[in-house]
């Protein structure tokens, strides 16, 4: 039975995107706590091009719930126009 699962993702971020990609997560990160998903932790680098998002979920079925809601699929022209690029980890302490 799965405890709940865990990920890091790494958003990389062009100067040109620093505003909208803010306009997106304004508007994507609320969607998590309906899916069960938390925000643990979020850190920006000082020039703001760079955050890493630790988010956790009681499974990986939530997770994808989350990613394929409708209204996150809304707002991905905002994703798409900041430029950007996101890597994501399934990741675990240790």
């Amino acid at each position: 039975m799965e405890s709940g699962v865990t990920y890091a993702l790494f958003v990389r971020l062009p100067v040109t995107g620093l505003d909208t990609f803010a306009e997106y997560e304004r508007a994507v990160l609320p969607l998590l706590e309906e899916h069960d998903g938390r925000l643990e932790r979020r850190l920006r680098s000082h020039d703001r091009l760079t955050e890493i998002h630790v988010v956790s979920f009681p499974s990986r079925d939530a997770f994808e719930a989350y990613r394929e809601d409708p209204r996150r699929a809304e707002q991905a022209h905002l994703l798409a126009e900041s430029g950007a690029e996101i890597e994501v980890l399934e990741v675990y302490d240790g």
